[in-house]
């Protein structure tokens, strides 16, 4: 099964955590297979200076089971990139998308939130604008929702290193509810997965997704 991992200028780092949970699934579900995906193949340059080689561009990128789309600062370009917006567009109409932190902004501004529920980051430093404040004001047609993650039609999941507990989900769900617990268990999140789905319980839309968690 192919996980397709959409980055782009200003990724926050802490983001590709979504890659490195699927790198420890795949000892537990060796036919895992993971691309990374930017507007253009190549460097790819995240905040603050580290830089990622993306294995595919958005002209040529393979069809995946799912595609994820990182946060950081980069999203405000990304959001108004049009070829951007239209490989999303094209993506979600054979493939599943979901997103981590802001990375749901793009999604939104594809449209591919319209009429869902939805979720992204919520702190910020100030005088930053909350994106999930931004959210609300600038797509009236999704459904708002301040939760660690949304799982309907398009999985969203809330700030920064609540992507691990995003893409555990995602696991649990399009692969299975063990191989996520036997991944969050050897990356040693099983305790601080179980703390959040407590303490800041994701939103679940569907009773399938209830039961993959």
């Amino acid at each position: 099964m192919r996980f397709g991992i959409f980055i782009y200028p200003g990724v926050e780092p802490i983001d590709l955590a979504t890659f490195g949970v699927l790198s420890m699934a795949r000892r537990v579900a060796p036919f895992i297979e993971i691309v990374t995906i930017a507007p253009v193949a190549g460097q790819v340059p995240f905040s603050n200076g580290l830089k990622v080689v993306a294995d595919y561009g958005i002209a040529d990128a393979p069809d995946c089971a799912i595609v994820i789309v990182t946060g950081g600062p980069g999203w405000v370009a990304q959001a108004a990139d049009q070829a951007t917006l239209r490989y999303i567009r094209e993506t979600a109409k054979t493939s599943k998308v979901a997103s981590v932190c802001t990375g749901a902004m793009i999604l939104a501004a594809s449209g591919a939130l319209d009429g869902l529920h939805a979720t992204t980051k919520r702190a910020v430093v100030p005088p930053e604008e909350q994106p999930l404040t931004v959210m609300r004001q600038t797509y009236p047609a999704i459904m708002v929702v301040e939760s660690s993650l949304v799982d309907g039609p398009v999985i969203t999941g809330g700030g920064v290193s609540l992507c691990i507990d995003a893409t555990l989900h995602i696991i649990a769900k399009m692969i299975g509810a063990d191989i996520a617990r036997e991944t969050a268990r050897i990356i040693e999140y099983d305790r601080a997965w179980q703390a959040n789905l407590t303490g800041f319980p994701p939103r679940l839309i569907d009773e399938a997704a209830l039961e993959a968690v």
